[in-house]
């Protein structure tokens, strides 16, 4: 009984099983193929009659090999090599080895993924039974063969064998969802063949290698594996803490080319045909919906400094020369300030009313509507379902104390989307002046300005502010004076105006570009 104290046993029956059971799942998805074809009542059975052939077939398959490689006496000679029965058996073992697991590595590298086609047809218990015995043949050939080649004991061989199969038996579904969650295991596990195989044929030509080495250089590639399965499982635990719209948002853009150029120098996984394959306006547009839900309603609106209303309090001369002036079609109608919203009316109907009657009821209920409001806390996925019940009528947007800080349109969520659409009494909020300059009003859209200067650096998904105004308030922590500039991921922003409290025009330039012209 001495064997039991040797440590080079256990570490090669450990090693054995191990192998077995990794180059069994092949026989065991094969047999659960074919066992998919009986009705679901003799399923398992078939399973377990599969299994225990496997196992009967690999113990006499052991057992004659492991009679042939005792046969040393010479056969014929080539050269100085001389091959006798056993050094055939390991050459031809040696090469199903290495063509076996070459086969198999080029399908995983290449991925090639094998599938069961047709109708589903329930077959004879004898026939499935009758297929699974000349798979098991086939099957057991390379499980034998590395066994024979790593270990030289046939009781340890024959205990590898009967441990492993005992366990695809009582494991047999939780070992296959292992195997297929991880790819890496089964290419691995094919490379621990090729060496086998090579050691196989080295001592057919008679070059003894050690199975220590074989041991060794196996023991440290499980190690490294499984460093590399804790690392995967950290970082999908990781990964997994960032919500999964966000995830797949970020996944889109990786894959259409938009992802910010220090993550481009780390992250290669998009080729730059690929990238270049979508356009900079089709990349802003999916990012403008993919972020949509992200945004608050106070950053796509039409806010109130900007707004365009009409004052009951006016003359109705100059109420209907604003009107006639103004490229709105919909107005809200108020008395004294925005925040005395009277109702909403066509621009048409307004006009119409001031030249029959020379004023505008307040009363006249077909001619004013009342106004749909919405608090500024409400999400952008709120306010497009509020606008699409609307019937076209506009929304505005109040505060918690009822003060109106804006106004909202269809038009709104489609500049959200696909940039900004200018009235006919308006310029773009954006003007690049040259290539790396651009002019920005203090009311810009941070979104918008994101992606025409393709940075991720300017909204924070905290901030309260949405404008570049805001963004600059809050670096510079109190009210700039034109000449003001800060810098910002390689971007420098030099106030030009501020009026009336407010930042009104903001110049943008790269510095790599403003350095690169200074060089010149």
């Amino acid at each position: 009984m001495e064997w039991l104290f040797d440590p080079g046993i256990w570490v090669g029956l450990f090693t054995l099983v191990f192998l077995e059971i990794v180059l069994g799942i092949d026989n065991l998805i094969f047999i659960a193929i074919l066992a998919d074809k009986l009705p679901p009542h003799q399923r398992d059975k078939a399973r377990l009659i599969g299994l225990s052939l496997a196992m009967g077939m690999r113990l006499g398959l052991l057992t004659i090999v492991s009679w042939l490689v005792t046969l040393t006496t010479p056969l014929f000679s080539l050269g100085a090599f001389s091959f006798s029965g056993r050094d055939l058996i390991l050459l031809l073992g040696g090469f199903f080895l290495l063509f076996k697991a070459t086969v198999e590595l080029h399908e995983r590298l290449e991925g090639v993924v094998h599938t069961q086609t047709g109708n589903k047809v329930y077959a004879s218990f004898a026939a499935v039974v009758a297929q699974i015995v000349v798979l098991d043949a086939v099957f057991s050939l390379d499980a034998v063969i590395t066994a024979v080649g790593m270990v030289e004991q046939l009781g340890v061989m024959m205990a590898a064998v009967i441990i492993s199969i005992g366990v695809m038996i009582l494991a047999s579904k939780p070992l296959t969802r292992f195997v297929n969650a991880h790819p890496t295991v089964v290419v691995l596990c094919l490379s621990f063949l090729l060496m086998i195989g090579l050691s196989l044929v080295a001592e057919g030509l008679g070059f003894h290698i050690p199975k220590g080495y074989l041991y060794a250089a196996i023991g440290f590639s499980v190690l490294i594996e499984t460093l590399n399965q804790f690392a995967r499982r950290n970082f999908l635990k990781n990964e997994a803490r960032v919500p999964f719209r966000e995830r797949t948002a970020d996944t889109v853009l990786r894959l259409l080319g938009k992802q910010h150029q220090a993550v481009q120098e780390e992250d290669q996984a998009v080729p730059a045909t690929e990238a270049q394959a979508f356009g900079v306006e089709e990349r802003n547009m999916v990012s403008g919906v993919l972020r949509l839900a992200d945004r608050s309603i106070r950053s796509i609106m039409t806010p109130r400094a900007e707004m365009s209303w009409v004052n009951l309090a006016q003359e109705p001369g100059i109420i209907l020369q604003q009107l006639q002036e103004t490229p709105h079609n919909q107005l809200p109608v108020c008395r004294g300030d925005v925040d005395h919203v009277v109702g909403v009316a066509r621009t048409k109907d307004l006009i119409g009313a001031l030249l029959m009657h020379r004023h505008i009821d307040e009363n006249d209920t077909n001619l004013l509507r009342q106004p749909i409001v919405l608090p500024d806390t409400a999400g952008v996925l709120r306010a497009m379902d509020t606008l699409k019940r609307a019937h076209g009528q506009l929304v505005l947007v109040a505060d918690e104390y009822g003060v109106v800080q804006g106004l909202l349109t269809p038009i709104d969520l489609l500049e959200a989307i696909a940039g900004e659409f200018p009235d006919e009494d308006e310029q773009p909020a954006i003007r690049q002046q040259a290539p790396g300059h651009w002019e920005a009003d203090g009311s810009a859209d941070l979104h918008l300005l994101e992606q025409l200067l393709e940075t991720d650096a300017l909204v924070e998904e905290d901030a309260d502010y949405s404008s570049l105004a805001g963004f600059l308030l809050q670096r510079f922590e109190t009210l700039p004076v034109a000449g003001d500039a800060i810098e910002a991921d390689g971007l420098r922003f030099e106030v030009l105006a501020v009026e009336d409290r407010r930042i009104v025009r903001v110049a943008i330039r790269r510095v790599e570009t403003q350095l690169d012209a200074q060089t010149e």
